[in-house]
């Protein structure tokens, strides 16, 4: 019997993953960036930039599974 999660329970996983920590994560620092009134926006720009390098490395190693 194989014991290896398929690629249907890995995506699952992956939604479960981004909802309970990524999720809640970005909201905290969205949340503290616009606490600090004069870097906020800069603080945003950054926050944006690594969301969306986190996601495109993430599709890289997974090649888009």
């Amino acid at each position: 019997m194989d014991h290896r999660l398929s690629t249907k329970h890995m995506n699952i996983l992956s939604i479960i993953f981004w909802v309970i920590f990524v999720a809640p994560f970005v909201a905290f620092l969205i949340w503290l960036m616009r606490q600090d009134k004069r870097r906020g926006a800069v603080g945003l720009w950054v926050l944006a930039i690594l969301v969306v390098v986190a996601i495109v490395y993430m599709y890289w190693k997974t090649q888009g599974q």
